[in-house]
């Protein structure tokens, strides 16, 4: 079984998009192949890829109640594909937004469920997170507590106070996410199954 983990967000380095999708890849036990849809120079490669996998799942940023316009029309194309090869994939979609409300990428996920109607894909659902700008700060602000925890150790902090402090700043991040690894855990499961998922909103 092949999984195709695509991360569609058009910035390449950085994004909360490759941020959910290593949160989800961890969930597959490692087993998904990932790949990048920042331009249409990407096309052609996802193309091929996308012929030889039993899974597909998208990880996306809300545009507008919608997709971004690179995957728009990355998504005609692949049904054109689908139509001429009779490709028979599981379609699985991860899509985060800056709105504090998950329930903000419903259209989106119609969109999908619609595309994979057209394509002969089975739809499986996704996973709606909100606050995502948020959730990938908390994440690479983790790198700043463990740098402030070694300056604290190297200047002659004790190591019980300088603990209690990480720990707690740790704690924040963790609750914080507890949705996302919630929900990324259950559709790991379900992709590695091959099973339905539903579609699930989080914040």
């Amino acid at each position: 079984m092949k999984t195709l983990m695509i991360n569609a967000s058009p910035k390449k380095k950085m994004s909360v998009s490759g941020y959910f999708l290593s949160v989800l890849k961890f969930f597959t036990f490692g087993k998904g192949t990932k790949e990048a849809l920042h331009t249409k120079a990407d096309f052609k490669r996802l193309l091929e890829a996308v012929g030889e996998a039993d899974n597909i799942v998208f990880c996306l940023p809300l545009y507008v109640d919608g997709v971004p316009s690179h995957v728009l029309a990355f998504l005609r194309e692949l049904e054109k594909r689908c139509r001429e090869s009779g490709l028979h994939a599981n379609v699985y979609v991860v899509s985060n937004s800056g709105f504090i409300e998950g329930n903000q990428s419903a259209v989106l996920m119609r969109i999908f469920e619609n595309f994979c109607k057209r394509s002969g894909l089975e739809w499986c659902g996704g996973i709606g997170i909100g606050g995502g700008v948020m959730l990938n700060v908390m994440r690479i602000l983790v790198f700043v507590y463990l740098g402030i925890f070694a300056v604290s150790m190297i200047s002659g902090g004790t190591l019980t106070d300088s603990l209690r402090v990480l720990a707690h700043e740790l704690a924040i991040v963790v609750f914080f996410n507890l949705g996302v690894f919630f929900y990324s855990a259950r559709m790991g499961a379900a992709i590695r199954g091959k099973r339905k998922f539903g579609v699930k909103f989080t914040r």
